[in-house]
């Protein structure tokens, strides 16, 4: 479908990712233009892969093979040998497949760190002019809750993927919570914990980090139970367990426990606040990183000799491609 520096792409490798799209995504299978369009991206992607590949390879930044299993192991570690494998059918790629995007994603961070992250600079100026350019966004018209969360559930939850048995029932979901809170009063990290055993999708693989709400926002937790036990909470401090009680049934649907991990106060930031310049130091070098990134793909696949064929029928064809 194209070549890269001579680095032929063949169609059963797109075919490959466009069968793994649609393997997990819950939207209907494309169709018609959307599949081409869906193909050209994947294509298009796949070409800048390789184009970054090449790069590596003349930097001698390509992945090693420990670095490979180093990385594969800490995917696999969570599931056993039979929920991988199916997790693997799931997606429709081989463990091959696998480990080539393995290698591809450490090669493509290790260039990407070298030739664009390292050289970026934020100086205290920078900051000092951001700050006085943007000083409204520092002034919080109310106090500021930053909160963390271990939930287990009830009924088993297909999303979840951690390393712990997911409880099957409500009396196991009581002994699991229960378990957990007593390896928090023994002095167990919470973070760590709620990596290990929360059962939110969306929360334990970042240690059940909820981000930081306004106090005006905990009104849009919709369970009163968990705003109550957050109100008594001092920084640093957990709750005790919450149930969370379904309201047709009355019957609880999810065990909680809530961590205040710090809370702001109203009123103005100051530049010297430490806070203050590693939050303007990080947005200015995460807007950086990603203005140097598009650019630095540009002028790679500038120097590369890239052959779109699949590309060109699309257009010889009117868009009407299979």
């Amino acid at each position: 479908m194209a070549t890269v520096d001579g680095r032929k792409i063949f169609r059963s490798d797109v075919d490959k990712y466009y069968d793994n799209y649609q393997a997990s995504s819950t939207q209907q299978a494309p169709s018609g233009e959307q599949a081409t369009a869906l193909r050209l991206q994947i294509l298009n992607q796949m070409i800048e892969d390789e184009i970054l590949m090449r790069r590596a390879e003349k930097l001698g930044l390509l992945a090693t093979d420990e670095e490979v299993d180093r990385k594969f192991n800490e995917y696999k570690a969570p599931f056993t040998q039979e929920e991988f494998d199916q997790r693997l059918k799931d997606k429709k790629i081989t463990l091959a497949d696998f480990k080539r995007d393995i290698r591809r994603s450490i090669t493509r961070d290790k260039v990407l760190n070298k030739e664009v992250s390292s050289k970026i600079n934020v100086t205290d100026q920078d900051i000092t002019e951001y700050y006085n350019a943007h000083k409204g966004d520092f002034n919080l018209i109310e106090p500021q809750y930053h909160l963390a969360l271990i939930t287990v559930t009830t009924a088993p939850n297909p999303q979840v993927q951690n390393q712990n048995d997911k409880a099957q029932n409500e009396a196991d979901a009581r002994k699991k919570i229960q378990m957990i809170a007593n390896r928090l009063d023994s002095g167990d990290d919470f973070a760590t914990l709620a990596m290990k055993y929360s059962e939110n999708p969306e929360t334990s693989g970042n240690g059940g980090d909820l981000g930081t709400f306004p106090e005006s926002g905990l009104k849009g937790i919709n369970d009163l139970a968990t705003r109550e036990a957050i109100a008594k909470l001092k920084p640093g401090q957990y709750s005790p367990i919450v149930s969370v009680i379904d309201p047709a049934s009355r019957r609880a649907m999810e065990f909680r426990i809530v961590k205040l991990v710090s809370k702001e106060p109203a009123g103005q930031r100051d530049l010297s606040d430490p806070r203050v310049q590693q939050a303007i130091r990080s947005q200015l070098h995460d807007r950086r990183e990603q203005l140097l990134k598009e650019a630095y793909y540009e002028v790679l696949r500038d120097s590369a000799k890239v052959e779109n064929y699949y590309a060109q029928k699309v257009l010889d064809s009117n868009g009407v491609q299979k």
